[in-house]
């Protein structure tokens, strides 16, 4: 069942609603913006800019006031950016949605970027790179992206380096922000307790952008053919954190669902094939699971873990051997309709969320993929079979493109771990 509305307007701007049952609703904006709309001289400013925006602008002057119109009506607000978008949204009680839509377009078409406001929020990015730094389970997701994709904007850290940041000015932001944030660049989604036309008239209300079309590109995806395997960081820790995967699938490939099942299947929940032989069976382990990167065009499937230092080495042949084991013997029918009815029980639960649901119909959107309601996922899921699972992981798990991340005290143990990366 179609479960949402959407109106392209004559200056490319997407709108798309979704009604729910519920009080509540979500408005959430995503433009194309991120580190692949990046050059290697402004890596960092989409997510500085994500900053930026709450800084103050026409009505609402200040982090302040920004902040007191959202807490007046019991609302909530925040932001994010990734690779390729970068989302704002605000959720409150489907009559203050008003209030939703005057802040956000405030923020978004009228921010000031004032040189002062810039400077004060260089420490707080320094500290959240700080953060990252000091916490491994974020850091090695990055390193593991760095490693497979190599040095590419889908290969560098969306919070940048140390450098830009400390460098960045008003005018670098404002030729950014004039560069991607137009109306065709942009979808504004509305889920909860909504009504199409009114949203509409909102839309036309408050987000009056100027005239201009978004005049800035990525590169494509170049597959990174350098033979190194493993990137570790030497860092004193109490728990060794590594990320052992392959290049995956991009979000559009026809067997994008098939990889997602055999994620769940391999480390996707407490009843994988990872936690359960790694973890439960052996303890080798504290935190385990498998999962995919999707992005436009390329992916990523790797299992991370925090691991005992003193048996790091065996933490990574285990995890090595589930791999080659779905190489060599499909799942039977059971533990497959096991992964699938997780992976629909997860979607239909997030129709609880307005945020959730505003935000899978608005991605797909944005990057052009074609909006796909719930149900229509399910069917795609449902229709995954034993012998799709082992055709991709035969596809997918080859040697020669296990690759590993790792940061922990392991100085002197990288060519031991190397030797490891192999069926």
């Amino acid at each position: 069942m179609k479960n949402y509305k959407r109106t392209v307007l004559n200056n490319g701007l997407r709108i798309i609603t979704s009604p729910l049952n519920t009080e509540s609703l979500t408005v959430l904006v995503l433009v194309g913006a991120g580190s692949r709309y990046e050059t290697k001289e402004v890596n960092g400013i989409a997510h500085f800019l994500e900053h930026m925006f709450f800084k103050g602008a026409k009505k609402y002057k200040n982090t302040k006031e920004v902040s007191e119109a959202i807490d007046s009506v019991g609302g909530i607000f925040n932001a994010f950016t990734g690779k390729e978008y970068a989302g704002y949204f605000v959720k409150v009680a489907a009559e203050q949605q008003d209030t939703a839509f005057d802040v956000l377009s405030d923020m978004m078409l009228n921010a000031e970027l004032a040189s002062e406001e810039i400077e004060k929020e260089r420490g707080v990015i320094l500290e959240e790179y700080n953060m990252y730094q000091d916490t491994p389970m974020y850091q090695i997701g990055w390193d593991f992206e760095k490693l497979v994709f190599g040095d590419q904007p889908i290969g560098w850290d969306q919070i940048g380096t140390k450098d830009f940041i400390k460098s960045v000015t008003h005018e670098q932001f404002k030729k950014y922000k004039n560069a991607l944030y137009t109306p065709d660049n942009t979808v504004i989604i509305v889920a909860g307790k909504v009504d199409h036309d009114d949203v509409l008239k909102k839309v036309e209300k408050y987000f009056v952008f100027p005239e201009g079309k978004k005049d800035r590109i990525w590169d494509d995806f170049k597959p990174y053919t350098s033979k190194e395997r493993l990137i570790m960081q030497d860092k004193k820790t109490e728990q060794g954190h590594i990320v052992l995967g392959f290049p995956g699938l991009y979000s559009t490939h026809d067997d994008y669902y098939v990889a997602k099942v055999l994620s769940i299947i391999l480390g996707g929940n407490m009843s994988s094939r990872m936690f359960l032989n790694v973890r439960e069976a052996k303890g080798f382990c504290y935190y385990i699971h498998t999962t995919t990167d999707d992005y436009s065009d390329c992916g990523l499937i790797s299992t991370r873990a925090g691991v005992d230092l003193n048996r790091t080495e065996d933490a990574i042949t285990a995890i090595v051997q589930e791999y080659k084991k779905i190489t060599e013997k499909a799942p039977d029918e059971k533990e497959l309709d096991k992964a699938k009815s997780y992976v629909k029980g997860k979607l239909i639960l997030s129709l609880e969320d307005t945020e959730e649901v505003a935000h899978l119909l608005g991605k797909r959107d944005l990057l052009g993929e074609g909006v796909k309601t719930i149900d229509e996922i399910c069917a795609e899921v449902e229709k995954v079979t034993v012998d799709d699972i082992y055709r991709v992981a035969k596809t997918l798990f080859v040697e020669d493109k296990l690759h590993m991340a790792a940061i922990g005290p392991f100085e002197d143990r990288g060519e031991a771990f190397e030797d490891l990366l192999r069926f």
